[in-house]
């Protein structure tokens, strides 16, 4: 393996890890169910995203190619994640969760 690609490994892992640990502190810190909802299904998918291309790109370079376990993880979690998002939100909507005081635009009031 190049040292060239060690590195780009090495950047797409850590970048995975900077986006995981933001949608973690975001679903910690964020103040109410509707903004925590984004941490996760935003930042954590982009960071979950990173380290399995990473991980593909690795397998790939020793020779072992890319395998088909990794791919179908990568497609299940960027399919999934946001139309399970918006049924969790539509949920809470429905079940009367109120948002923060001050957040703009209600459209299950209209």
């Amino acid at each position: 393996m190049s040292v060239v690609t060690e590195y780009a490994l090495s950047a797409l892992l850590l970048i995975g890890g900077f986006f995981t640990l933001v949608g973690a502190i975001g679903l910690v810190r964020l103040p109410d169910f509707y903004t925590r909802l984004h941490a996760p299904t935003k930042a954590t998918t982009l960071g979950v995203g990173a380290i399995m291309l990473a991980s593909v790109g690795y397998f790939s370079s020793t020779g072992a190619g890319p395998g088909a376990s990794e791919i179908l993880i990568t497609v299940f979690l960027l399919l999934t994640a946001p139309v399970s998002a918006n049924i969790i939100a539509k949920a809470a909507m429905h079940l009367d969760e109120k948002p923060v005081a001050g957040t703009k635009g209600n459209p299950w009031e209209q």
